[in-house]
């Protein structure tokens, strides 16, 4: 994996460590885990990272529990949190949706799109009780769909991320031989 692309980005150990909000933290942000670039610790980040971004709420959030998750699982902590930005608004309604028709599947009930939010009459409580209604018909399975399609875009992403890094390592001993062979013109 481009080692070298991504460190222009993360900060080094000397920076981190002198940090003195880290530093408060420092038994926790020790492990050489939450720094290193290498490949079990940022497919573990993006995992983690993957898992956060679906929790309901705003970017703090997601951003401390990503970070939670990168420390109890000891791996790369800046990938973890930095991952956590592909639930956006643009990208926030499709993946709930997908949550819920994830919901609907797990949950063996009929698969039909969102239920219409049908007010009849003009009165609050009306409005009110449409609103329950239609809150606790969506509710479930997106109670259920969310944390599955979390489950299952961290699995992914840290296959993916293993597969790639074994790609590219396999590549790049592949070349080796090539790259070291003397030119012809000289």
């Amino acid at each position: 994996m481009p080692r070298k692309f991504l460190r222009k980005f993360l900060p080094s150990h000397a920076t981190i460590h002198a940090n003195r909000h880290v530093a408060r933290f420092g038994r926790w942000l020790g492990h050489h885990n939450l720094w290193h670039l290498h490949r079990r610790s940022v497919a573990g980040g993006v995992a983690a990272g993957m898992f956060a971004g679906l929790i309901p709420g705003s970017n703090p959030v997601q951003f401390s529990a990503a970070a939670l998750l990168a420390i109890g699982f000891r791996v790369n902590l800046p990938i973890a949190v930095l991952v956590t930005l592909y639930s956006n608004p643009f990208t926030i309604v499709p993946l709930y949706l997908l949550a819920f028709k994830l919901g609907q599947l797990a949950l063996l009930s009929p698969d039909g799109g969102l239920p219409e939010f049908d007010v009849t009459g003009d009165s609050m409580a009306t409005w009110l009780s449409a609103a329950i209604a239609w809150m606790t018909t969506v509710g479930k399975p997106l109670l259920v769909g969310i944390p599955l399609l979390a489950l299952l875009l961290s699995v992914a992403g840290y296959a993916l991320v293993r597969l790639v890094w074994r790609c590219h390592v396999v590549y790049s001993w592949r070349r080796r031989p090539h790259a070291r062979r003397p030119s012809k013109h000289t």
